[in-house]
C-alpha cells in the first residue's frame, strides 16, 4: 500500500490462520520528500516566447535542416560557454557573439551554446537548472525560470540557441527556445534518451562515447530516425504515453575519447563510411574541445583549422564545428563561496577566450567562402 506522506506507518492485515499481521510500505523508502513544482504550460504561460524569439528559432531551425542536407553551403558553428552559470556573463558573451555572427552570416550560421545541465561521472555541480545557486540547494524550479529567462532574452537578439538535452522531462519546459540539441557521449547509448530525441521539434546530434567509439552515436541516429512510444508528461505535467513521428534531422558529433582525438581526415573519412553504410545521413559536426583538445583549449584553434582544410579540400559530410568559449580563457573551481568567482570564467570545462574565439571565427569565414 502506498503511503503519500512517506512515514514509515505500518497495516495491519488479517492472515489465513486469522492471525493479525502487521506489514510496512513497501514504495518511496529512500524518497526523503516530493515538491511539486508549476507544470510545462504554466512555466511558458508566465514567460511566454516574444515573436523575436520565436522568429529565430524558425529560421535557425529551418537553416540548420538545410545545412545538413547539404542545401545550404554555410558551416554550422556551435560556439559558447561549456556551461552557464552566470546568466549575466551569459548574455554579455551573448552580444559579442551575435555581432559577429552577423559579420560572417554569409559563410557561417552561429549558434549559442546554452548548457544548463551537466551529467557527471560521478559527482559535481550539475548545471543552473538542477542547482542555480551553485551551493547543492537544488532549487530546480528556480533554475528552470532561469533557464528560460536567459533563452528568451538570447533569442530575442537574434541568436540561435543550443543545448545538451539530459533530463527527459526538462525539454518540455525550454525546447520551443532551442534550435540545435545534442545528446551526450555518456547518454547516446541510453534508450531513453533515443526516445526523447526522436520526438524534440529540433535537429538532434549524438555524441561518440567516451572511449572514443563511434557505433553508440551510429545506432542512436538510426533509433531516433524512427518513431516510438514512451511513457513521459505534456505540457500540464500529466503522466502520458508520448508518440513520435522520428526525428529526421540527426547528426554524429565527434568530440574524442580516452583513446585521443578522432578529427583527422582518416577519422573523418572512416565515419563517413559508417553512415553510409549504414543508411543514415552523412552528417558530421566535430567537436572541438573534450577528447579532441586533450582538454587543452589552446588545442581549440588547431583541431578547427585541420577540419576547415577538410572540408575546403571536399569533405563535405563535415556540416559543422563546435567550440568551447567564454568571455575569459580557462576554467576555475566552484568554492563553497559562489561570490567569489572570477566574472566570466568557467566553472566546468576550461574554455577558449572571447578575443580569441572571435578571431578564430573570422578566419573560419574567410576560410569557408574560399569553397
Amino acid at each position: 500500500m502506498h503511503d503519500p506522506s512517506g512515514g514509515a506507518k505500518q497495516h495491519k492485515i488479517t492472515g489465513g490462520n486469522g492471525v493479525a499481521m502487521e506489514l510496512k510500505k513497501t514504495s518511496d523508502l529512500r524518497i526523503e520528500s516530493f515538491a511539486p513544482i508549476r507544470s510545462p504550460a504554466e512555466l511558458k504561460a508566465e514567460l511566454p516566447a516574444s515573436d523575436d524569439s520565436l522568429h529565430t528559432v524558425v529560421e535557425s531551425r529551418a537553416a540548420i535542416e538545410r545545412i545538413l542536407a547539404g542545401d545550404d553551403p554555410r558551416l554550422l558553428a556551435v560556439v559558447g560557454p561549456c556551461s552557464i552559470h552566470d546568466p549575466v556573463a551569459a548574455l554579455e558573451y551573448a552580444r559579442g557573439l551575435r555581432e559577429t555572427a552577423r559579420e560572417i552570416a554569409e559563410a557561417v550560421l552561429v549558434v549559442m551554446r546554452v548548457y544548463f545541465e551537466k551529467p557527471r561521472t560521478r559527482l559535481g555541480w550539475r548545471g543552473l537548472i538542477l542547482d542555480p545557486h551553485l551551493d547543492g540547494s537544488y532549487d530546480i524550479e528556480t533554475g528552470l525560470i532561469r533557464a528560460r529567462t536567459l533563452l528568451g532574452e538570447i533569442t530575442s537578439l537574434g541568436l540561435p540557441a543550443g543545448s545538451e538535452m539530459l533530463d527527459p522531462i526538462v525539454p518540455q519546459y525550454i525546447d520551443d527556445l532551442v534550435s540545435w540539441a545534442s545528446i551526450g557521449a555518456r547518454t547516446t547509448e541510453s534508450q531513453t534518451h533515443r526516445e526523447m530525441a526522436s520526438g524534440l521539434s529540433m535537429p538532434v546530434g549524438f555524441k561518440n562515447s567516451t572511449d572514443g567509439a563511434e557505433e553508440n552515436a551510429i545506432n542512436a541516429m538510426a533509433s531516433s530516425l524512427s518513431p516510438h512510444s514512451f511513457i513521459g508528461i505534456d505540457q500540464n505535467g500529466t503522466t502520458s504515453v508520448i508518440r513520435t513521428a522520428g526525428n529526421n534531422a540527426v547528426f554524429l558529433i565527434l568530440r574524442g575519447g580516452r583513446q585521443g582525438p578522432n578529427y583527422f581526415s582518416w577519422d573523418t573519412l572512416r565515419v563517413e563510411e559508417m553512415l553510409r553504410r549504414a543508411g543514415l545521413p552523412q552528417n558530421i559536426v566535430v567537436d572541438a574541445s573534450h577528447g579532441n583538445s586533450q582538454k587543452n583549449p589552446a588545442n581549440q584553434p588547431n583541431v578547427v583549422r585541420d577540419v576547415i582544410r577538410q572540408r575546403v579540400e571536399g569533405r563535405r559530410s563535415i556540416r559543422g564545428i563546435m567550440i568551447e568559449s567564454n568571455l575569459r580563457e580557462g576554467r576555475q573551481e566552484l568554492t563553497e563561496d559562489p561570490s567569489k568567482l572570477a566574472y566570466g570564467t568557467s566553472i566546468t570545462d576550461a574554455c577558449l577566450g572571447w578575443d580569441d574565439t572571435r578571431a578564430l571565427l573570422l578566419e573560419v569565414a574567410g576560410e569557408v567562402q574560399r569553397q
